[in-house]
């Protein structure tokens, strides 16, 4: 049975608001439905939500699930970077876009730095990433994979992520499960393991899926199952 990608790493949404503008933005109609935010295309930081690092209980957190790490004011950063070292007992992960925007370094142990790549002309994505965020982890999310990326330069990822498209914009963009499969193969010829997020179980069946976490996260995952405080 797939599991569900949101029941192992929750989203906590320090920041509201992205400046890329994807047309299939479900953040975006989220904050309009919800009223979340005055304008979404002007992020907002909740500084306050930063006591949520506080859990003694371990967590992967996803800290853009609402916006883009490249929309980040540079004192935002630095005060959730500083939070994020005091609580080495969660995992973090940031997604950007638009990484040609960003130069940054840490020596975080535990933060994920990766950005989205939805077709093979974003395959630059995965060099800016490297080039401009100097950082001890990596990851990619192929979602919502919209054609044949072919040969990817995977080297110094540490975690892929496959997903499709959903929602009323399913019709037009369908990931076949060709693409989705090389991609796995691929991350796992250089020992990169890879997640096919639920999505795509009806597009390849529940017997081809692979759900795999780096081993921080399985690490979290299995203090969660034997938590007592």
């Amino acid at each position: 049975m797939s599991i569900c990608i949101k029941d192992n790493i929750q989203n906590m949404n320090l920041v509201i608001g992205c400046t890329v503008g994807c047309s299939y933005c479900y953040a975006r109609n989220n904050v309009k439905r919800y009223r979340m935010i005055d304008d979404f295309s002007k992020p907002e930081f909740f500084p306050n939500k930063l006591r949520l690092m506080e859990r003694e209980r371990p967590q992967n957190f996803l800290l853009t699930g609402m916006s883009d790490l490249a929309g980040w004011e540079p004192a935002w950063r630095e005060k959730v970077f500083a939070k994020i070292r005091e609580n080495p007992q969660h995992q973090f992960l940031f997604l950007s876009k638009r990484p040609d925007l960003l130069d940054l370094e840490t020596d975080l142990e535990n933060a994920w730095f990766g950005v989205t790549v939805t077709r093979r002309s974003e395959l630059w994505r995965i060099d800016a990433l490297k080039a401009n965020i100097r950082a001890k982890h990596y990851h990619v999310t192929f979602e919502p994979l919209s054609d044949d990326p072919g040969e990817v330069d995977l080297t110094g990822v540490d975690w892929i992520v496959v997903g499709t498209m959903t929602g009323v914009q399913s019709k037009k963009v369908r990931t076949a499960p060709a693409w989705a499969h090389s991609l796995v193969e691929q991350a796992h010829a250089l020992g990169i393991p890879a997640f096919m997020k639920e999505d795509l179980v009806p597009i390849i069946g529940e017997a081809n899926m692979v759900q795999e976490f780096p081993e921080a996260f399985n690490r979290v995952l299995e203090v969660q199952r034997t938590w007592h405080k």
